[in-house]
């Protein structure tokens, strides 16, 4: 049975880009479809309609014409537009982190629930809560879970024993952590205090009602902050590009601050 003309489906902007004199293609992450593009006609108009509908870090009910190449856009509807995050530039910048890793780690056309209700989850926890980087981190360690790329942090990942409650190792090319023993003969490791491992496993395997309880100090979340970015950067080959913003907005909020 051929696929109908015109559908229609939850979906969450992640990605735009200009196309023409007034169009976008955009990428959106849908409930039922997985990752997809499809082009909106006119929406760079000062008077489009579906503007609005379309902006970045949308929630939104989405109608589509099918198209040879991309599907066309013809109607929209905002169900949440999460505008916290638009209003605030510190906030725009976690929101932006997250779509691009959402868009890194999916594939095109490969439904996957579970990473669309995260996506929505920790973009409402950001227009809510005050502890940003604990929502950052427990996002990052709940993609890797869902996209198969769980680290290995109870047991060292080559000699197989559980690991003590001592300095660590971790080890992006090996998926996981290193025990002080079989880190000899490594290289390219990031060295992982106890209480780092505590709270990567914490983030690994609680629910974010538990998660959001941590309080770290400064010195801890910066160790979590690089072990988590190395592993990614090694999974994806490539630096994360808005983790250069993320990181300007905030070396700026500490300097006004200071």
């Amino acid at each position: 049975m051929p696929q109908p003309r015109n559908y229609e489906t939850q979906a969450i902007i992640i990605k735009k880009t200009k196309h023409g004199e007034a169009d976008r293609i955009l990428t959106l992450l849908t409930l039922q479809l997985g990752k997809i593009h499809a082009v909106a006609k006119g929406v760079r108009r000062p008077k489009s309609k579906l503007s609005g509908h379309l902006e970045l870090l949308t929630y939104t009910n989405v109608s589509f014409a099918r198209g040879h190449n991309l599907d066309t856009i013809t109607g929209s509807q905002t169900i949440n537009a999460f505008l916290p995050l638009k209003s605030d530039l510190n906030l725009t910048s976690y929101g932006l982190y997250i779509a691009e890793l959402t868009d890194q780690f999916t594939v095109e056309h490969m439904e996957n629930a579970e990473v669309f209700r995260l996506l929505i989850d920790t973009l409402e926890r950001l227009c809510q809560v005050n502890n940003k980087e604990i929502t950052l981190r427990y996002f990052e360690m709940q993609l890797l879970n869902i996209t198969g790329y769980r680290p290995e942090l109870q047991k060292c990942v080559t000699c197989h024993k559980s690991l003590e409650p001592v300095a660590n190792y971790f080890s992006a090319a090996a998926g996981g952590v290193l025990c002080p023993d079989c880190s000899q003969s490594q290289t390219f490791l990031y060295p992982l205090s106890v209480n780092a491992l505590k709270v990567l496993r914490l983030l690994q395997k609680s629910d974010y009602e538990t998660a959001i309880k941590l309080k770290l100090n400064a010195q801890l979340a910066g160790e979590l902050q690089e072990v988590i970015r190395r592993y990614i950067k090694y999974i994806l080959e490539r630096e994360v590009k808005s983790v250069a913003w993320l990181d300007d907005l905030k070396q700026m909020t500490r300097s006004n601050s200071a």
